[in-house]
C-alpha cells in the first residue's frame, strides 16, 4: 500500500488498490479528459477568484488565516447532469471533525460566475464520473470548497482539526496556487494501520484523490518563506463526493 511515489497507476486503479491517487497536472488533464487548451485557459481565469474569498468566521482556534467559499451540487450518474442546490450549511459530525463538527457552518457561497463556469462544472462532473467507475452510485452529493490559507498572522493551518476523515466517499484536494510559503506537507495514512506517505503539493493543478473510508489525511502548517514578506498563501479546491445525501444534523 501507499506506493504512489514509485509505481504510478491509473487513478481508478490507485483508488481501488491503495485508497489514494496523486495526479500531476498533466495526468489530471488526461485522466479527466478535460478539453485542453480551452479548459486550462478558462481555469487560469477562475484561479484568480481565490483573491475574492471572505474570511472563515467559524475557526475555533481563534485564528484568522483561512478564507473560503462553499457550494453544493447533485450529480445524476445516469444522465451526467450536475445541478447546483440552494445554498446550504456545511455540517460534519464530531466523529470526523472534533474541532469544527457538530454544528452548522454557513459560509459565503461560491460566486455565481464561478459556480456556473464551464471549467468549474466540467471538473466537478469529470471527477464524479471517475469515482463512479470505482464505486457505482446513482447520484453523488458534492460539496465544493474554495480555500485560501495565508500567513499574514505568522502561521496558517490548512487542517486545524489534524489528521481526519471527512465522512464522505471520496475527497479531492486540488492545488490552485502556492505563493511565498514554506511547509504545507500533505500526509496520508492508512486508517487501519501505520503506513502512510507524505509529500509537498507545489505545482498548480496537482490533485490528490482519496477514498475517505480507507485513509486519513492532513496538511502541516505553512509559514512565510521570507520573514520580511508575511503575505504568503496556499490556495486549494476541496471537493467531496458522498452517496445517499449530504451530511446533516
Amino acid at each position: 500500500m501507499f506506493n504512489i511515489a514509485t509505481v504510478p497507476k491509473p487513478a481508478g486503479q490507485g483508488l481501488s488498490q491503495d485508497g489514494l491517487s496523486l495526479l500531476t497536472p498533466g495526468e489530471l488533464l488526461s485522466t479527466l479528459q478535460l478539453p485542453t487548451p480551452a479548459w486550462t485557459q478558462d481555469w487560469a481565469a477562475l484561479a484568480q477568484t481565490w483573491n475574492n474569498l471572505p474570511p472563515d468566521a467559524h475557526l475555533k482556534d481563534g485564528g484568522h488565516y483561512r478564507k473560503r467559499r462553499h457550494a453544493c451540487y447533485v450529480q445524476d450518474m445516469a444522465t451526467g447532469a450536475l445541478v447546483q442546490t440552494p445554498h446550504r450549511a456545511h455540517w460534519q459530525p464530531t466523529d470526523y471533525n472534533a474541532l469544527h463538527g457538530g454544528f452548522e457552518r454557513w459560509f459565503d457561497p461560491v460566486e455565481p460566475s464561478v459556480a456556473a463556469a464551464p471549467a468549474w462544472t466540467q471538473l466537478i462532473s469529470a471527477f464524479g464520473g471517475l469515482f463512479a467507475g470505482v464505486q457505482a452510485v446513482p447520484e453523488w452529493y458534492v460539496e465544493a470548497h474554495q480555500f485560501r490559507i495565508d500567513t499574514v498572522g505568522g502561521v496558517g493551518r490548512p487542517t486545524p482539526e489534524g489528521a481526519h476523515r471527512d465522512g464522505v466517499n471520496f475527497v479531492v484536494v486540488l492545488l490552485v496556487s502556492r505563493h511565498g510559503v514554506k511547509g504545507g506537507e500533505t500526509r496520508v495514512f492508512d486508517a487501519n494501520g501505520p503506513h502512510g506517505v507524505r509529500f509537498l503539493m507545489q505545482e498548480p493543478l496537482t490533485a490528490l484523490l482519496l477514498d475517505d473510508a480507507r485513509v486519513i489525511h492532513e496538511t502541516t502548517p505553512i509559514l512565510p518563506a521570507d520573514e520580511g514578506s508575511p503575505d504568503g498563501y496556499r490556495d486549494t479546491l476541496v471537493l467531496t463526493y458522498r452517496a445517499g445525501g449530504f451530511q446533516a444534523p
